[in-house]
């Protein structure tokens, strides 16, 4: 006999997680699938800290959803009795008219945001484990800072399981069939049945949405920790989050020494490099290791003593760089969730909630306009 459900969400990392949670506390009937097990090593959802910040350079639309995903960051806290959102301030650097200051800049001020505009010598007397050079300036945001991926993404699926929501790790679903009634699942374990379905399985999301074969692409990402020769400077308390744009040679993120391995330091998409999701991350090289060191020792002199590890994880990218929230073309019973690019975790907890919305509404009131299929044909036809 098929089971049968209200909702099944396909994919439990940090998205389908959430999701889970938020249909799960809405008291309907939902199950969780997922192929492996909370924030493996080949997702997107590991790594002890992801950035999040409130002036958001890619574009202003985004701020209204940060502002929300604060507080259901902290909303979670509060159930868990956990720490997940740590503030430490966000400095975002470059030329003035770089995209990350230009960008960071325009969206504080269009939505009065505090912020802080720093010449290089202020950021050197404020903060001095970075180096900018003379025309450089910094973007405070000091709302910015880091949240802990794993807890998150664990404390999700714990909440999502005390309100009742059935979750399977380890089983890998093979085929999703709409029908007039909703959709059936078809596992390596089983076959479900539900009226709605989230689609919401990051690097895998083309093999059960294949629309997205030729859109959503996974991408190699390398990032590095290293032992500071400054241990003071790099304290949290001294050294903000940030992100530096580098021009031709792209973007840069990294975080204080927030736990025992020291500063953690990438850019922003790597290489570019795409790879097979089904395959192991490809190891850490030379030169990733010597692209990383190069800027540590450049940029971030105090933080630029020994590399204790490095490591890769990957991106799912669309052409845009944008998110994919909205229902399946023609199958309104298929919700589809790519909200990544490489800068989607800082929005999990309100992701959630939009899926949640879109699973049993039809749709929400959160402003999700430009994350839609019709908006994403623009950018590469489907």
């Amino acid at each position: 006999m098929t089971a049968q459900f209200d909702v099944a969400v396909i994919g439990l990392g940090a998205m389908g997680s959430a999701a889970l949670a938020f249909l799960a506390a809405r008291g309907v009937k939902a199950i969780g699938i997922d192929s492996y097990f909370p924030a493996h090593a080949m997702s997107s959802s590991h790594g002890d800290s992801r950035l999040i910040r409130l002036g958001y350079f890619e574009d202003p639309s985004y701020v209204p959803l940060l502002q929300r995903a604060y507080r259901n960051w902290r909303a979670l806290e509060a159930r868990l009795r956990a720490d997940i959102l740590t503030i430490t301030g966000v400095l975002q650097i470059g030329s003035p008219q770089s995209k990350i200051v230009s960008g960071t800049r325009a969206s504080c001020r269009l939505h009065g945001l505090a912020h802080e505009e720093l010449d290089a010598a202020e950021t050197a007397r404020r903060f001095p484990a970075f180096q900018l050079d003379d025309d450089e300036v910094a973007i405070f945001d000091p709302q910015g800072g880091y949240l802990r991926p794993e807890a998150a993404v664990m404390g999700y699926i714990k909440l999502a399981a005390e309100s009742g929501a059935t979750i399977h790790f380890g089983e890998r679903v093979a085929a999703i069939d709409p029908d007039d009634a909703g959709v059936t699942i078809v596992s390596t374990s089983g076959r479900y049945h539900a009226k709605k379905v989230v689609i919401a399985t990051g690097a895998w999301i083309a093999e059960l949405v294949p629309l997205l074969k030729s859109h959503a692409t996974p991408i190699r990402q390398v990032v590095a920790w290293y032992q500071p020769k400054d241990s003071f400077a790099t304290e949290p308390q001294r050294m903000p989050c940030f992100l530096r744009d580098e021009g031709p040679d792209g973007s840069y993120f990294g975080f204080p020494a927030i736990g025992i391995d020291g500063v953690k330091v990438g850019r922003h998409a790597h290489f570019r490099e795409p790879v097979d999701p089904n395959e192991p991350n490809p190891p850490v090289n030379d030169k990733d290791t010597a692209l990383l060191d190069g800027f540590i020792s450049r940029r971030l002199p105090a933080a630029a003593g020994r590399r204790v590890q490095a490591t890769t994880c990957r991106y799912t990218m669309l052409p845009s760089e944008d998110f994919l929230l909205d229902l399946m073309p023609g199958q309104p019973n298929i919700v589809v969730a790519s909200p990544c690019s490489g800068h989607g975790f800082k929005f999990t907890s309100v992701v959630g909630e939009i899926l949640s919305d879109l699973a049993l509404d039809g749709g929400t009131d959160l402003p999700i306009a430009a994350f839609s299929f019709e908006a994403l044909d623009r950018f590469a036809p489907l």
